[in-house]
């Protein structure tokens, strides 16, 4: 993949690149740079985030140029997340979160499979980036939701056989959650992060 080819003009060939190598993935996994960068944002310790102050800014930008819209995505995590998540709870995803419009991409092994605990996330979501374009892996019809933002679960449903529904909607919080700082030496975002985030385990889309 040449970025050059991916900067149609609205994106710079490095915001174009910043998302697809956020995109990429291999092996091991936790080496991965979409999975170092969301651990770095989820943390207490806000240090840890001054040498990803430019990549965030960046891809934030990116983003910004890609236009947002009402629609429906869908999310697997390996794991049973029901007492993370329980109906009517108010919370942040504090990392960037990859979704799909596909259903057929969550039986992926390495997103969500057929068998052992698992849980399948339907979002309905209005800030929603079509990354498609951009994706080192364009077959997923990636739909990457920007850091920080606000959901509230809105039923959970047991499908058997470990499998678990939840039902997520993406609300506006009073106060924006991540902002930029004028463009001052270096531009530096500024997320605000939780005291008690939460962090999954295993592979979803691009944790």
């Amino acid at each position: 993949m040449k970025c050059a080819e991916l900067s149609s003009g609205k994106l710079s060939i490095d915001e174009a690149a910043s998302i697809a190598l956020y995109s990429m993935e291999w092996k091991p996994q936790k080496e991965c740079l979409y999975y170092v960068f969301n651990q770095t944002l989820r943390s207490e310790n806000r240090e840890k985030l001054k040498p990803w102050f430019l990549f965030l800014k960046l891809i934030l930008t990116a983003l910004a140029q890609i236009p947002s819209s009402l629609s429906f995505v869908y999310r697997g995590i390996k794991q049973d997340m029901r007492k993370e998540y329980p109906e009517g709870k108010t919370f942040v995803w504090w990392g960037f979160s990859s979704c799909t419009t596909k259903l057929n991409v969550l039986q992926k092994e390495q997103f969500l499979g057929k068998t052992d605990p698992r849980t399948f996330f339907t979002i309905t979501c209005d800030s929603g980036k079509d990354i498609g374009k951009y994706s080192f892996f364009q077959a997923e019809d990636e739909i990457l939701l920007p850091a920080a933002r606000q959901f509230i679960v809105e039923s959970c449903l047991d499908q058997g056989n470990d499998l678990y529904m939840i039902q997520l909607k993406e609300i506006q919080p009073r106060f924006p959650l991540i902002e930029l700082v004028p463009q001052t030496s270096p531009p530096r975002p500024i997320p605000i992060v939780p005291n008690s985030p939460i962090k999954t385990k295993g592979r979803n889309i691009k944790n």
